[in-house]
């Protein structure tokens, strides 16, 4: 269904957007898992619309360096900030949790 598809691509786009970040920092992705999680709910106009997306991204890194917990918060930050599907909907989106 079509909010289905929509939290996918904020959860597509920040996983797109980490790869890359973690990549140009040197880090070995082995992994990445997310369970995204829609709200669809009324808004502050009162019209039914995806409120909150919850990124629940689970993370795994092969290789010798490996992020550090601080490192790896950061990436997901940025990755967030540069997100552009994220950037063009006035949703609110949040990495819930990450590892």
């Amino acid at each position: 269904d079509p909010e289905e598809a929509f939290v996918a691509a904020v959860s597509s786009c920040h996983m797109l957007t980490f790869l890359a970040l973690a990549a140009s920092k040197g880090f070995v992705v082995d992994s990445y898992e997310d369970e995204a999680v829609g709200h669809l709910e009324k808004n502050a106009a009162g019209k039914m619309a995806v409120t909150r997306v919850e990124l629940h991204p689970r993370v795994s890194f092969g290789g010798a360096k490996q992020p550090a917990e601080p490192d790896l918060a950061a990436l997901h930050e940025r990755a967030h900030k540069e997100c552009f599907i994220a950037n063009s909907v006035t949703t609110d989106v949040k990495v819930a949790g990450h590892g």
